[in-house]
């Protein structure tokens, strides 16, 4: 097993965490050797952000994203940069409450889901997106377990908020299964 996921959007999404629960969720709960990066432009909130994380079962022997199996897209302007840029045979999930253009791929799924307004009106706080659309990739690609990811988000969410983050990321896991069966359905 080999995946490279590349998470983008903008500063301010919680994109910068949530390389880092999936990163944890990989490699410390089930067992797999991860690498895990992140950029972000200089705005910092409200500007370009991006996190990489790299899964194998085997020696990682470069640690960059060269050909994402999964790009997850929180924003218009991560679709622009980053969304024709998924090799044939993987998933774009991108967040339609934010993105209105969908990218030209050839070979590659598209799934396209509510994430921000999930976490706004179904789970309650906006804030929680991030959480959701962690949820929705695991739902979509089973490339952590459920049960890892659950462990590393409450290992790294804030104390007080470990019932609002399971919320989000059991939606999003609910509707991103919901989405990929929908999907493999002709």
């Amino acid at each position: 097993m080999y995946k490279e996921i590349r998470l983008s959007g903008t500063g301010g999404q919680g994109l910068i965490l949530a390389g880092i629960i999936l990163a944890e969720a990989a490699g410390v709960y089930d067992g797999y050797n991860v690498i895990q990066t992140q950029s972000y432009g200089p705005e910092a909130r409200g500007g370009a952000s991006r996190a990489e994380v790299i899964i194998s079962d085997s020696v990682i022997d470069y640690p960059k994203v060269t050909s994402p199996d999964i790009v997850l897209i929180m924003s218009e302007q991560a679709c622009d940069k980053y969304g024709n840029q998924v090799k044939t045979g993987g998933i774009v999930l991108l967040d339609d409450t934010n993105v209105d253009s969908r990218p030209v791929l050839d070979g590659a799924s598209i799934i396209a889901l509510p994430i921000t307004e999930i976490a706004r009106h179904d789970v309650g706080r906006q804030v929680v997106a991030n959480v959701v659309a962690l949820g929705a990739l695991v739902g979509v690609s089973k490339v952590v377990t459920p049960e890892a990811l659950e462990k590393a988000v409450l290992s790294r969410v804030p104390k007080g908020t470990e019932d609002l983050n399971m919320k989000a990321f059991h939606m999003g896991l609910e509707r991103g299964r919901r989405a990929m069966t929908e999907h493999e359905t002709p």
